[in-house]
């Protein structure tokens, strides 16, 4: 395929699950051509706005904001507003599209892309959408039937769109997730000062933090760490109760734990754990398949059409992972956890079913898919 020079408009965020895949894209695009053009387009506010120049991208943003679902008096304000600031946002979409004037208008979900594709779509201009979840978000839904291609990284996905126009792409994911050598294992151990001879567990609940895991792992701790024996724990607990937690491990020294609010060398920890604990975002999930690391995922209650427990049946349901519900978490957690980290068997048979739906060529695919459908 020759990759001309383009110019792309790449629309979506409000969250890092959209956020990463989209500059991943972008990267790509790069890569395959210099000189190809991106201008990103997001929500004002929000951290597409920071994290997007800081990956070396221009970004734009639109007054967009989102409908609340809790009822409260700032949020009733806020849904006041949105009608208002939806044709505000067309308006200002518009405009960017004329005078960047692009080959291929990109969405990656989230109400920011929603105003983006809307009108490029109106001008004729190649448009496709990225959805990560396996269960589709109301902006690529209500996007499905306008757009030229869809890309997905689930299967099952005519639920939610025209089936002739989805192509199985899988999740852009950082290029430092993959299967690790025994170097790579070594190297993080070194770096965390963990015992070669013993079985690690990574929790990690986000940048943020999850309470329900940090929970889980008190209360664990708090009961004398049952089937702790031999096991080391590294515990991203997260910068929003990271002095909670350096409160409660000051009342309860425990040897083998070691807890940081923000884990910054995530692959490293990836490549020392026998065994992850995680949520189940879409990039997630799709680190998981790329590095083969045998996980249990406790999908979060807090989102939107209960996406996460999608993401985390879809490898479950090929014996690819285990599952614990949020509510039952502080109780079953740790103690599938101490379990599952000493069947050996398991721990394999986890591994070769979640490194059998890996999609590493992700990224490539979706630019390919884009030069297809660009005029």
């Amino acid at each position: 395929m020759e990759y001309k020079k383009l110019r792309v408009i790449i629309s979506g965020g409000g969250t890092g699950g959209h956020i990463f895949p989209a500059v991943s894209i972008a990267g790509k695009l790069k890569e395959v051509n210099p000189d190809t053009e991106i201008l990103f387009v997001g929500a004002e506010g929000k951290m597409e706005m920071e994290k997007v120049p800081a990956a070396g991208f221009k970004i734009v943003g639109l007054p967009i904001v989102g409908l609340q679902r809790q009822l409260n008096w700032h949020n009733v304000k806020n849904n006041l507003s949105v009608p208002f600031r939806v044709l505000s946002s067309l308006r200002r979409a518009g405009k960017i599209i004329e005078e960047f004037a692009p080959d291929v208008a990109v969405g990656v979900g989230g109400y920011a892309s929603a105003p983006l594709l809307w009108e490029a779509t109106a001008k004729g201009i190649p448009s496709l959408i990225q959805e990560q979840n396996g269960f589709a978000g109301l902006t690529n839904k209500m996007l499905g039937g306008r757009v030229d291609s869809i890309c997905v990284a689930y299967e099952g996905m005519e639920r939610f769109f025209p089936a002739d126009k989805i192509v199985m792409s899988g999740n852009p994911i950082r290029s430092t997730m993959h299967p690790f050598s025994e170097q790579e294992r070594r190297k993080g151990m070194d770096l965390y000062g963990l015992d070669p001879a013993k079985k690690h567990i990574l929790i990690t609940g986000g940048s943020l933090g999850s309470g329900t895991l940090n929970n889980a792992v008190k209360a664990w701790i708090s009961n004398g760490c049952p089937g702790g024996e031999g096991l080391e724990i590294l515990w991203q607990c997260g910068s929003w109760y990271k002095s909670g937690v350096d409160a409660f491990m000051a009342e309860h020294k425990t040897e083998g734990i070691h807890h940081f609010d923000f884990i910054k060398s995530m692959d490293l920890a990836f490549a020392a754990a026998d065994l992850v604990i995680s949520r189940s975002g879409a990039s997630s999930v799709s680190e998981i398949c790329a590095t083969g690391k045998p996980a249990i995922f406790v999908p979060s209650p807090n989102v939107a059409e209960d996406h996460q427990t999608h993401n985390a049946m879809a490898l479950v349901s090929k014996g690819a992972a285990l599952m614990v519900k949020d509510s039952e978490a502080a109780v079953s957690l740790l103690k599938m956890a101490t379990e599952s980290v000493r069947d050996d068997a398991l721990l394999e048979s986890l591994s070769k079913a979640a490194l059998s739906l890996a999609r590493l060529d992700a990224a490539q695919t979706i630019v390919d898919e884009i030069y297809r459908i660009a005029k």
